[in-house]
């Protein structure tokens, strides 16, 4: 059985995330989208939060597991015997950054495969980040996120303003 990890915060998850879980599953027999606890990037949604997001934004997938994790990257992927991680390229000033874990992966785990996707072209300026910044001012995220991700941070942000 051919194993993906697509790891990340996810905080929250995205309609880029989602396209690139949909292009993994195509290719891999199980996709394990991996959602990093990620404690110093202090995010907005609790590690249980973000993983029930995803497993419901990603539950047409039958082929996809949705976990939390709080080990090292190559730790994890060995213990789900995966063969490879897959991350995501939006734009080329991801791609330092990106080459450059990926090799420190490969130092640690000489036999896991790094596979870059690149989301929909519709989809490649789309970032948690981003969505973030524009729910927080009251924005419109419901071309950005699925709705249940909509819901969330709409009523994040809500009980913040009280």
């Amino acid at each position: 059985m051919r194993t993906v990890v697509y790891p990340g915060t996810f905080d929250p998850i995205t309609n880029g995330h989602i396209d690139l879980v949909e292009r993994a599953c195509r290719l891999f027999d199980k996709v394990i989208v991996a959602v990093a606890a990620s404690n110093r990037k202090n995010p907005l949604f609790s590690l249980d939060e973000r993983v029930a997001l995803a497993q419901q934004t990603l539950s047409h997938l039958t082929n996809v597991t949705v976990v939390g994790f709080d080990i090292l990257l190559v730790e994890f992927v060995r213990q789900q015997n995966a063969q490879a991680v897959l991350r995501g390229l939006r734009a080329v000033s991801d791609f330092e950054y990106e080459f450059q874990l990926a090799n420190m992966n490969r130092a640690l785990a000489p036999t896991m495969e790094s596979i870059f996707l690149t989301p929909a072209e519709h989809l490649s300026y789309i970032s948690s980040s981003i969505v973030r910044e524009i729910a927080v001012l009251g924005g419109d995220v419901s071309k950005f996120v699925a709705s249940p991700v909509e819901a969330a941070l709409q009523q994040k942000f809500s009980s913040r303003a009280k």
